[in-house]
């Protein structure tokens, strides 16, 4: 089959993964710094208390690899029902907070835990099973509909908000959640491949996971996914706030959140292209390394609009490429069929890498700083990760797949 014929022969499963992706976990981090001005402001919460936000994912770290092999096992129709039933349950259960903090961080950590089974690590598998020579590409288009949805999502939801209280901005996600699941899965139908002969085991064997630690490129993927995913706090959770604090406007700053999205657009089909045409540790690299100077703008540059509306948007590259990379090199360089749980284990280390960062940005702002000091970290760990990408090239115990031009 053809480049192109791949896309056309499997349209309605790749729109189905786009919807998926659009409409699930993802519009919760595309939006979640819009209603951190209002809890605040309402619930009584201090800065310090809600940048805590990005340390709950970290709970997920010890669920990832289960609900990774538990995907493989039941397949992308099962495992995304029950993401977008609980989804669209804690979205409501926000709407319904009474104001306490740890109230509002038990039911992210359970759409942290829940909310994967609306992501790429489910829907990926789709793309990995019905996509070969435009596979790069493929997934750029999926990964890319959920910035997309963000930057159409963000400015509504803001206004929601604005207009009606962030109670009804929640139930306007559960809305669009509920909506978005039922159309996905109807659209990916059945997978051939969740015949019962090809399931994996649901218990993750000694002799597999050892397998996959001694590929070189594993160790290097994980700790530079890790160090990338650092500034995800910023990006997420914070993005208002900063602008905010170096004297943005707040009618600005709510535009610079739904800015972001637009660069992981972006981020998404440039990488998704360069993948189907180049090596993946080059693309890897440049495309994580570029946002350190977006960073040190915000750490040192002034608040002029003409610098920070390109630095969000080169921030915004780099998170949508991200995912990108790690599922494409997951993909050629280790067994597809367990696509779902090596994808869990490259979340668990981004979980892991936000809430590092979010435990940084508390406890300094805890501590009275300002936050420089936490996108200075930003800058230097996106340097760092880049270049682990980067050696992922220099060795690898199977050789990558010549990409493929149209």
């Amino acid at each position: 089959m053809t480049y192109f014929g791949e896309l056309f022969s499997n349209w309605n499963r790749l729109l189905g993964t786009c919807i998926a992706l659009g409409m699930g976990a993802a519009i919760s981090f595309f939006t979640v710094s819009l209603f951190g001005p209002a809890l605040i402001a309402e619930l009584g919460w201090s800065k310090s208390g809600f940048a805590l936000v990005g340390f709950v994912p970290m709970i997920s770290v010890f669920t990832l690899p289960f609900v990774g092999r538990f995907a493989d096992r039941v397949g992308p129709r099962v495992a995304g029902s029950i993401g977008f039933t609980v989804l669209t349950l804690c979205f409501i259960a926000f709407a319904n907070m009474r104001g306490s903090l740890w109230e509002f961080l038990a039911i992210t950590a359970i759409l942290g835990v829940f909310g994967v089974m609306t992501s790429s690590l489910v829907f990926g598998r789709v793309i990995v099973d019905r996509f070969d020579k435009a596979r790069g590409l493929a997934l750029s288009i999926m990964m890319s509909t959920s910035p997309l949805a963000g930057a159409i999502v963000a400015p509504f939801i803001g206004k929601v908000i604005a207009e009606h209280g962030w109670r009804s901005g929640y139930y306007a996600l559960a809305a669009i959640c509920a909506t978005g699941g039922v159309l996905a899965l109807s659209l990916i139908g059945r997978a051939d491949y969740a015949k019962a002969k090809e399931r994996p085991p649901l218990r993750i064997s000694k002799a597999e996971f050892l397998t996959i630690a001694r590929n070189p490129v594993f160790p290097m993927m994980m700790i530079g996914m890790l160090l990338v995913n650092v500034p995800q706090t910023f990006a997420s959770a914070q993005l208002k706030l900063v602008a905010l604090d170096k004297g943005v406007s707040d009618t600005y700053a709510t535009w610079l959140v739904s800015l972001y999205p637009l660069g992981s657009i972006a981020g998404r089909f440039l990488c998704g292209i360069g993948l189907d045409r180049m090596k993946s540790h080059i693309v890897a690299m440049l495309t994580l390394g570029i946002p350190a100077l977006s960073f040190v703008v915000f750490a040192v540059g002034p608040s002029a609009m003409w610098l920070l509306v390109p630095a969000v948007l080169v921030i915004g590259l780099a998170q949508g490429a991200e995912g990108d990379v790690g599922a494409y090199i997951i993909s050629r360089r280790f067994n597809a069929q367990s696509f779902s749980l090596l994808y869990a284990f490259m979340n668990m280390t981004v979980s892991a890498g936000t809430a590092i960062g979010a435990l940084i940005l508390s406890v300094t702002l805890h501590r009275g700083f300002d936050y420089q000091p936490y996108i200075i970290v930003c800058a230097v760990t996106t340097l760092i990760g880049a270049g682990l990408f980067g050696l992922t090239g220099i060795r690898s115990a199977a050789p990558e797949p010549k990409p493929t031009g149209d």
